[in-house]
């Protein structure tokens, strides 16, 4: 195997040392599931500030990319979801933080298409609302006007599945780095999530012009089977292995009740 070849770096701290204040991040995860923490937290280590996050929510208050936030890291988020994040709510009301909110599929599709290197898409999602629309409030002034909104999108109408109807052009994303957590990877890149955790890690790799990895597992070139792997490592740059037991934090437990049986 090439030197070159060989992905992997010996900390997250090396790995998101290059990472500078203003850049654009795609951080992949859902809700607390799948997030990359040890990257995050190595991020917020390094003091790394006025980032652009583009990721489905936000964390929570003190877990996730909410620890970033927290400390006023983030300029912009582009998210479909904040709910559980207070401070977030807090923030964006009081005009410190800029915020794009996406329909979650929408979202799904810039992240792929800019990884594909497609620049744009017409999906009938959002038209006739405030996202195709404009107006959809981006950053407030302190005093709770509107300080900047979103701009009207171009919207046509196409013959499509026997009918025709209306939609709205999205631009791709494209970031400068992907942060991503995998169950497994190997030294060139290759990775597999576990289970749920497929969820925007795939995506958000493919949308980071440099994209790092974190690993509970690293495995040689060749051990995992080619129908095992989810991403090709095409679509990594670096990989970090963090172990199995690092912390992993449920956003909120739902459980029925036990019922008798017999």
């Amino acid at each position: 195997m090439g030197a070159g070849m060989d992905k992997v770096v010996p900390s997250a701290a090396e790995a998101v040392a290059d990472i500078p204040n203003g850049a654009s991040l795609a951080v992949g995860g859902f809700g607390l599931c799948g997030i990359p923490m040890e990257l995050i937290k190595a991020l917020h280590d390094a003091g790394t500030t006025d980032l652009k996050v583009v990721s489905n929510n936000c964390g929570v208050d003190d877990w996730g990319l909410g620890i970033l936030l927290v400390d006023k890291r983030i300029a912009k988020m582009t998210s479909s979801y904040v709910g559980e994040n207070k401070e977030f709510a807090r923030q964006f009301l009081a005009g410190e933080l800029e915020v794009e909110l996406i329909p979650q599929g929408t979202l799904a599709e810039k992240l792929r298409a800019g990884g594909c290197g497609i620049p744009a898409f017409y999906t009938a999602t959002g038209v006739g609302t405030q996202v195709a629309e404009g107006g959809l409030p981006l950053k407030y002034n302190g005093d709770g006007s509107v300080a900047k909104a979103s701009e009207p999108k171009e919207v046509r109408e196409f013959f499509f599945n026997g009918e025709n109807r209306r939609y709205v052009l999205e631009h791709s994303i494209v970031c400068d780095f992907g942060l991503v957590h995998a169950v497994k990877g190997d030294r060139h890149g290759n990775l597999v999530f576990h289970e749920s955790a497929r969820n925007f890690n795939p995506l958000c790799a493919m949308a980071g012009k440099v994209t790092i990895a974190e690993v509970e597992e690293l495995v040689e070139p060749g051990e995992l089977d080619p129908d095992e792997i989810h991403l090709p490592g095409i679509f990594v740059q670096r990989v970090v292995v963090v172990g199995k037991d690092i912390e992993k934090r449920i956003e909120r437990r739902t459980v029925r009740p036990r019922t008798q049986e017999g």
